[in-house]
């Protein structure tokens, strides 16, 4: 896709990625928006959702877009309770917006230290892969190496960290309701962690969202398929930027 150029200078598109992550994540989806100024964000600094959104709030610009994936969209929901007035546009990719369920806190810390023991690139193979992709890509050895490769780059202590604000999250939905910028809410086809009835809740919750489910792609549909993802994206970054002037 040769994309018209977005000038966003004056206010920068903020990505927070998800749980093993960086900023792999994002370079074939930013290589598509053609837009001048963004920041990728991992979280790697703080174990609440709270500590994560008063840090980044603390550094980022006066204004922004901000986009978060998975555990990224739930810092990216406390960010909208906490200061809804910095947002120009919220985009949410592959969220749940409900808090944890307190039975899942044993699995969650016992999933890392076996990661830590086996290298966190192994143990998301042989555990998370089958679970982060469409059926159709399960065969995506690229795919699969770069899901890899970001694990095996995130050190324990930063995935014990992410796993406590996984476990501690919030429900924000009535913040997210009270929402005026534009909002947009992403979800792939088959994805069982991050599922089309949680994409439903959030979508509720905000009175003038868009909602968008791409076919054929999982949780990780924007690595899975990022120039249709980047589509719905730069329609958004447009709409966010012409409200907020």
């Amino acid at each position: 896709m040769n994309a018209s150029f977005i000038d966003n200078s004056d206010v920068p598109l903020v990505l927070i990625g998800g749980t093993l992550c960086n900023a792999r994540l994002w370079q074939p989806l930013i290589a598509q928006l053609n837009v001048p100024a963004v920041i990728c964000l991992t979280l790697s600094c703080a174990d609440s959702a709270q500590e994560s959104s008063r840090r980044l709030l603390n550094v980022l610009p006066p204004r922004f877009l901000l986009a978060g994936f998975s555990l990224g969209a739930i810092v990216a929901l406390q960010m909208v309770a906490d200061a809804p007035e910095r947002l120009a546009g919220l985009a949410l990719l592959s969220v749940n917006p409900l808090a944890d369920r307190p039975e899942n806190a044993a699995t969650r810390r016992a999933a890392v230290r076996n990661a830590s023991e086996q290298g966190h690139g192994k143990w998301l193979s042989s555990t998370l892969w089958h679970q982060y992709v469409a059926p159709s890509s399960l065969d995506n050895q690229e795919l699969h190496d770069v899901l890899c490769l970001m694990a095996q780059e995130t050190d324990s202590a930063v995935f014990a960290r992410q796993t406590e604000i996984a476990i501690g999250r919030r429900d924000n939905r009535a913040a997210l309701s009270a929402l005026l910028c534009p909002v947009l809410i992403m979800n792939g086809e088959h994805d069982p962690v991050c599922t089309p009835a949680h994409h439903q809740l959030a979508a509720a919750s905000a009175a003038h969202a868009t909602w968008i489910t791409l076919s054929s792609t999982g949780h990780f549909f924007i690595l899975e398929s990022a120039e249709n993802a980047a589509v719905p994206l730069r329609k958004w970054i447009t709409e966010s930027l012409n409200a907020s002037q």
